[in-house]
């Protein structure tokens, strides 16, 4: 049931996507007079679909191949190398007739209309919710690294105020890209004491082999049980909610990080646990799972703030994320281009995007990672890769600044390179998943 609900939220969240970009090819090629086929959501390769309909000589439907979408303009070398059509003398609805600027308008609006989807996405989810983040001067008790932090010279307790010199205000910064793109500098309150510590180029890596969770969180103390899960080692040695922990195997515990070092460090083993009940101190010993836990639920105890936004005054903070989504995006391929980050590292396909959904339906958290999606998919939509948008935009430069189209045999040959260079991209990063989720 899980694997369904990612799957289901998956598949929508990369449809509303696909029908938004392909209609703003579609709706360009009509404004200039071009002649549309069809509209596919999804491929219908070997011409085998699952639903279809024609309207004003337009063929719609959806394919059984869910890699994409597309629609077939008149006139258009692209991916389906339908050749036929271009035997005969330029007909004026057809796209090679419209002068270069009309058609590259054609070929960037769908990536237009990712840019403005992730644009309103975030701007709605900001109004709506505001931005909660955790103030970093609120972190009185610092932060505990993980075993990434830890690698790199933080340490529990330590108070990171900076990051390459500039004051750090949320502590999202702290794991923002410009933190894990690496080479930042963060400046580091450590007993009083001022330490710099220099973040490594591969920090990227680190946290995709092992998350984020093992770079570095915000120091929290230790809250009371809010729930004890059934059948689990903590219900049967009697915890309840509301318990308070007090002593694990006779060490005291302030902080949650005490707790779990004491509880993961005893797996399959009996452990000595003091609770408060009641004014009361029970000692209570239970057997610590295979996964290093007992089963509570302690809720987090770390402090946050949340920034309320006006309709208008949402839209900036907005376009704000969004674009910074885009450069995060664009400096990514960046480091993997120069050879600073691993491919295998970097690039995540439909499964772990699935994961990322997660097994529970959440509308932030779905919107947010439609946000995240349609800035990414606008993106890679402009690299300079034949059969992508980017691709057919580079050649009609090309062609503006020499004054005459490149050949049709040129075009056909750069399809069939591009076509084979996204095949290439796609059975990477699907046995990239393939490995990192499902195999491992």
């Amino acid at each position: 049931m899980d694997g369904l609900v990612m799957a289901g939220q998956l598949l929508l969240g990369l449809s509303i996507l696909i029908i938004l970009h392909e209609l703003g090819h579609f709706l360009a090629a009509r404004a200039f007079g071009i002649k549309v086929e069809k509209f596919y959501l999804f491929f219908d390769a070997w011409g085998v679909k699952l639903f279809s309909f024609k309207y004003k000589d337009c063929e719609y439907g959806i394919g059984w191949l869910p890699l994409g979408g597309y629609v077939k303009i008149v006139g258009m070398i692209d991916e389906s190398m339908d050749t036929e059509q271009l035997a005969g003398p330029p007909q004026p609805w057809e796209f090679r007739s419209k002068p270069a600027w009309q058609r590259l308008i054609v070929m960037l609006a769908g990536i237009a209309v990712n840019i403005v989807l992730g644009i309103i996405i975030f701007w709605m989810l900001t109004f709506k919710a505001g931005d909660t983040y955790i103030p970093n001067d609120k972190l009185v008790d610092g932060i505990v690294p993980g075993k990434i932090g830890k690698s790199i010279g933080l340490q529990t307790g330590d108070r990171i105020e900076a990051v390459n010199g500039t004051r750090i205000v949320q502590f999202d910064e702290i794991t923002s890209s410009k933190v894990l793109l690496g080479g930042a500098e963060l400046t580091v309150d450590r007993n009083n004491a001022s330490t710099n510590i220099k973040v490594p180029d591969n920090i990227l890596e680190q946290v995709a082999d092992f998350g984020m969770g093992e770079f570095v969180q915000p120091r929290e103390k230790m809250s009371r049980i809010s729930e004890v899960s059934p059948k689990s080692a903590a219900s049967a040695a009697g915890f309840a909610s509301g318990d308070s922990v007090l002593r694990v195997n006779a060490h005291p515990i302030t902080f949650f990080d005490e707790y779990t070092t004491l509880v993961k460090g005893n797996v399959n083993k009996k452990i000595s646990v003091d609770v408060l009940r009641k004014g009361q101190i029970l000692t209570l010993t239970p057997v610590v799972n295979e996964e290093g836990q007992l089963g509570l639920l302690i809720p987090r105890n770390v402090p946050t703030e949340t920034i309320n936004y006006g309709f208008w005054a949402s839209m900036p903070i907005g376009a704000s994320k969004a674009w910074g989504l885009f450069t995060d995006n664009a400096k990514g391929i960046g480091k993997v281009v120069t050879g600073k980050v691993k491919a295998n590292k970097a690039f995540t396909g439909p499964v772990g995007i699935a994961n990322m959904f997660g097994a529970t339906v959440n509308w932030y958290k779905f919107w947010t990672l439609v946000g995240l999606l349609s800035m990414a998919l606008a993106l890679m939509n402009l690299l300079p890769i034949p059969a992508l948008d980017g691709g057919h935009a580079l050649f009609l430069i090309i062609e503006m600044i020499k004054g005459k189209p490149l050949s049709d045999k040129f075009m056909e040959r750069a399809q069939i390179v591009g076509f084979c260079i996204i095949v290439a991209l796609m059975v990477f990063v699907l046995g990239n998943d393939i490995f990192k989720y499902v195999l491992k």
